[in-house]
């Protein structure tokens, strides 16, 4: 018998108070209740919206129709061009939109003073894989490009995304480096990503259960996505990691895809690329989006910001 594992006070008490929460399980729920779960869930859990001076909605081409975008600045105007984020959210391809990491990007933006745009990629599965990624990829090319719509000038791009969006940081780091965009990738951020299958890892066995993310709910996202398993865009620790862009990856400890990120952060160091790795302990997925209910995890999102600075201010 292993011991088990360490749970932070305040993530037992949410993880328990999800447990005595009647109802069905996510991958028991209809499209439309799984996708409105998700909203309520993180209206509970997370901390309020932070007021900025842009939060503005846009739309940009994309190979499908328009592509919904959310711009968020805590500057009102910028006169110099300065590197642009790109939020892609998480929910398995499958739920989530802008709405759903609205405080987050919020968040993200006023502690680190960049103007940052949030991706409403199409979503599985109505659109399945590789529709998310196309998305993705053509909405970084277009913020790339400065268009006038944007109102900021982008010397660079960083990707950043939590789950699923963690895995389009991934891929679209790797599609930018093989066909480069307006401006380069300087910095991505991947949060507890599904680069690597976590089917048969240790940490899918050890919290298929119990710890929000569960096996059941990622056999869900899966067979609705159908990503496909020899395809990079679907997971991306097959593709080249010797043209990586400089890169923090996010594990939680207690996530069943953690040792997914895990796994890339080795990819990265065998092909000597610049790497910060951060696995947020006594935490479980998505605590990004439970700051309001765990608190501790504001400061795990205040290191997360604060080795993106250091990154930016230290190139390689």
């Amino acid at each position: 018998m292993t011991d088990a594992p360490f749970i932070r006070p305040d993530m037992k008490a949410f993880l328990d108070m999800m447990a005595q929460v009647a109802g069905p399980k996510l991958a028991d729920m209809t499209l439309a209740e799984a996708r409105q779960s998700y909203v309520a869930m993180h209206g509970i859990a997370d901390r309020p919206a932070r007021a900025l001076p842009v939060i503005r909605d846009l739309a940009c081409p994309g190979p499908n129709g328009d592509i919904p975008l959310r711009l968020y600045d805590a500057r009102e105007s910028r006169e110099e061009a300065s590197p642009v984020i790109m939020f892609f959210h998480g929910g398995g391809f499958v739920i989530g939109d802008l709405d759903t990491h609205h405080a987050l990007c919020t968040e993200i933006a006023a502690l680190i003073d960049l103007p940052l745009v949030a991706v409403h990629y199409a979503l599985a599965p109505e659109a399945p894989f590789p529709a998310a990624i196309l998305d993705c990829e053509a909405a970084t090319r277009w913020v790339a490009g400065s268009p006038a719509e944007l109102g900021r000038t982008a010397s660079g791009i960083i990707t950043i995304g939590d789950s699923a969006g963690g895995n389009a940081t991934v891929v679209v780091g790797q599609l930018l480096a093989a066909s480069p965009a307006a401006v380069p990738v300087v910095l991505q951020v991947p949060i507890f990503p599904l680069v690597a299958d976590a089917n048969g890892s240790a940490s899918m066995a050890a919290f298929s259960e119990g710890y929000l993310l569960t096996a059941d709910t990622m056999g869900f996202f899966d067979a609705a996505y159908g990503a496909d398993r020899a395809d990079p865009r679907g997971f991306p620790i097959l593709g080249q990691h010797d043209t990586a862009p400089p890169t923090i990856v996010v594990t939680a400890s207690l996530d069943p895809i953690r040792d997914s990120g895990r796994a890339y952060v080795k990819a990265l160091v065998d092909a000597g690329r610049d790497c910060l790795f951060l696995e947020m302990r006594g935490v479980t997925h998505s605590f990004t989006n439970l700051r309001g209910a765990v608190p501790s995890t504001q400061a795990d999102l205040e290191r997360i910001i604060a080795a993106m600075r250091f990154m930016l201010e230290n190139p390689a």
